[in-house]
């Protein structure tokens, strides 16, 4: 049976969601370069790419957030970080480049917390996946600061703000299916 309201699958649908949208922004923006562009320049670009990609940034950033208030119980710290990130992406979405430091502090807090929700998650979960969720709010982090001290590392500035942005929604990805595999253990616990 289908828990509907498991925090993990808004994770995952989020992710997705985010992933395929902001790729087809990318292809439908003539001489996009991942390279030399800022992820951002999507939501300023030209039509339909700045609908798709604001669309996908602003449904992600609610789903983030749902998931946040499904997860129920007391707060703790990977949910608060979660609703940061959560609220930080739909700041990004609502306010583009064109919004100068506002865009900025709202993307600073999408990257920053999404990355630190992945270091502390590792705290919460056993075996490989506490290295990989651990490594990746590493990359996630140690990119941030390379971006913010603008040193590319020959990846230019879209290449490098996409290693702070892929292992922060690589691990949403995880984490979401992670949340729904326990759900899936409680029932087979059940039968």
């Amino acid at each position: 049976m289908v828990n509907w309201r498991n925090p993990g699958l808004f994770m995952l649908l989020g992710a997705l969601e985010l992933l395929f949208l902001e790729h087809l922004a990318e292809i439908l923006y003539p001489g996009y370069s991942v390279s030399q562009n800022f992820i951002s320049d999507l939501g300023v670009g030209p039509e339909p790419s700045r609908t798709i990609f604001t669309v996908g940034l602003i449904v992600f950033g609610v789903l983030i957030m749902v998931s946040v208030y499904l997860r129920g119980g007391p707060a703790w710290e990977v949910p608060i970080l979660v609703a940061l990130a959560g609220a930080g992406t739909i700041g990004v979405g609502v306010f583009n480049e064109n919004w100068g430091d506002i865009h900025l502090i709202f993307a600073a807090i999408a990257f920053g917390m999404g990355c630190l929700a992945a270091l502390v998650s590792s705290r919460t979960v056993k075996g490989p996946l506490s290295i990989v969720f651990a490594s990746l709010g590493v990359i996630g982090l140690a990119a941030l600061i390379l971006q913010g001290t603008k040193n590319f590392m020959g990846l230019g500035v879209g290449g490098m703000e996409r290693m702070i942005y892929y292992p922060s929604l690589f691990w949403i990805l995880a984490y979401g299916v992670y949340l729904m595999s326990l759900d899936n253990c409680k029932d087979i616990a059940s039968n």
